[in-house]
């Protein structure tokens, strides 16, 4: 499984509320059942957080790393989320990270963004808007609901 992971899932693994499951998420990065989508922006965006959240990162396999480049195209869809109302212009990092998730094809989209990005009302305006320009529907859920195994270590 693909999944693209913004900056709130790396930084989760050092959240009392949040790293539980970033950490068993990270877990199945490194055993390779799930590829992580490391986008050029979830790297700016680290380059402000403290050492151990931009450094957490590394702790991955390579092999295990799909890097996203930021195009036009990703620009120009995440422009039209906020045209079209899904965001606002204070939140075009966001538009941009569900354009680029969308555009290369990630299985799911990985967030602790609750406001912007894992949302059901937001997630519908953002899919109407890639169905309408012929893109496929993305997958957007908290590191939780994607891991193998529940909280209990059961399949």
């Amino acid at each position: 499984m693909k999944v693209y992971a913004d900056t709130s899932t790396i930084g989760g693994c050092f959240d009392i509320e949040f790293k539980e499951w970033s950490l068993a998420l990270f877990v199945e990065y490194q055993e390779g059942s799930k590829r992580i989508m490391l986008s050029d922006l979830t790297i700016q965006e680290l380059e402000f957080a403290r050492d151990e959240i931009r450094n957490k990162i590394d702790e991955l396999p390579k092999e295990q790393i799909i890097s996203i480049g930021v195009n036009d195209e990703a620009i120009k869809l995440a422009e039209t989320y906020i045209y079209e109302g899904a965001l606002t212009n204070k939140s075009y990092n966001d538009a941009l990270h569900i354009a680029l998730a969308t555009l290369n094809n990630a299985d799911v989209l990985a967030s602790w963004n609750f406001k912007h990005i894992v949302n059901i009302n937001r997630i519908r305006l953002y899919n109407s808007i890639n169905l309408k320009l012929g893109y496929k529907m993305i997958e957007i859920r908290t590191p939780r609901e994607i891991l193998n195994t529940t909280n209990d270590g059961t399949e």
